[in-house]
């Protein structure tokens, strides 16, 4: 009981983490500063961590991710943390978080009124790190691997333009029919940068779509697989955890929506499945290798409270997926 109630505590501390996190203000929170929380975070709890520059994500063919941050400041970084458990490994499991700290929509620019809470689309990211904390403060027997893509979404000098056409990490070319839907592009080139490791499975957290929402509404996030057993241990551990999964279908009939003219894929389809179209261009760039795609757009940030998830951040997919490293039969 001493343990399990000790593990609640450590849980529960890295969730707050995650939400401070989430809630900081753009200007506070930028690339650069969630790069030295992360590496700060990865310091306390004895994990390797490398980080990618812009230099360095161009030089690996990471167009798509370089392409979201070229009309921003601060560029964009790929943070890739380390956690190498001591005694015997159950497996190897990439985790991917979304970490756009600020989403204006590029040149395909929001209204007024859908910016304030832009801050929250790093809320994959902060979930990642927070996941990786408490894989380490745990030790659990997983080889885990924590990969966060982050920029801005702004509209300035050298911003990506709609209708450009860009080469990712696999060597598949996109073209942006939309530069709002930037958060599958950065995750696109981070998902082929996971796979390259090799896992047993990747896992991925976004605040990517509103479609998501609209299907589920704002305390239910929609969870996407490739791998029909993945799809119900995920269900089975949200469960247990106490947090709101729905599992979505990967209708093939939808790709075709992705189709381009000019390019292997668009990154974007029509308005209609439009959670179900993004989730299909992420599948593009896992192969064959088990996934699971997490949008939590709705339940990663709250405008108000609702059972134990706070308004605004909730640190959601945490305990999901920590409950779903504990679940027998994932080895």
């Amino acid at each position: 009981m001493r343990q399990e109630v000790k593990q609640a505590e450590l849980r529960a501390e890295t969730v707050n983490w995650v939400r401070d996190l989430v809630n900081e203000p753009p200007n506070l929170l930028g690339p650069v500063e969630l790069e030295q929380e992360a590496r700060e975070m990865a310091g306390r709890e004895g994990l390797r961590m490398t980080v990618l520059g812009d230099k360095a994500i161009k030089n690996r063919g990471m167009g798509l991710l370089a392409s979201v941050a070229a009309g921003t400041r601060q560029g964009a970084k790929l943070l890739h943390l380390r956690h190498l458990p001591e005694g015997p490994v159950r497996g190897r499991v990439a985790l991917v978080g979304k970490g756009v700290t600020f989403d204006s929509g590029g040149l395909s620019l929001k209204p007024p009124s859908s910016q304030p809470d832009m801050k929250s689309d790093m809320a994959g990211a902060a979930t990642v790190l927070g996941i990786m904390r408490a894989v380490a403060q745990e030790n659990l027997p997983w080889e885990v691997h924590g990969i966060v893509p982050t920029c801005e979404n702004m509209p300035g000098p050298g911003a990506t333009r709609p209708g450009d056409v860009f080469q990712s990490m696999s060597g598949k070319t996109v073209e942006v029919r939309n530069t709002d839907a930037e958060g599958r592009l950065i995750l696109a080139d981070a998902l082929t940068y996971a796979k390259e490791l090799k896992p047993d499975l990747i896992v991925d957290f976004a605040t990517l779509t509103g479609a998501c929402v609209v299907a589920l509404g704002s305390l239910t996030a929609g969870v996407f697989g490739n791998k029909p057993e993945w799809n119900e241990r995920a269900k089975a551990a949200a469960d247990k955890a106490g947090e709101l999964v729905w599992p979505m279908p990967l209708e093939p009939g939808l790709k075709s929506e992705l189709r381009s003219n000019v390019a292997d894929l668009r990154n974007t389809g029509s308005r209609w499945g439009g959670a179900i179209s993004a989730a299909l261009f992420l599948e593009e760039f896992v192969d064959k290798t088990p996934w699971l795609h997490f949008d939590i757009a709705g339940p990663g940030f709250l405008d108000k409270t609702h059972g134990f998830h706070p308004k605004g951040g909730t640190g959601f997919g945490v305990l999901s997926l920590l409950s779903l490293l504990g679940l027998k039969g994932t080895d």
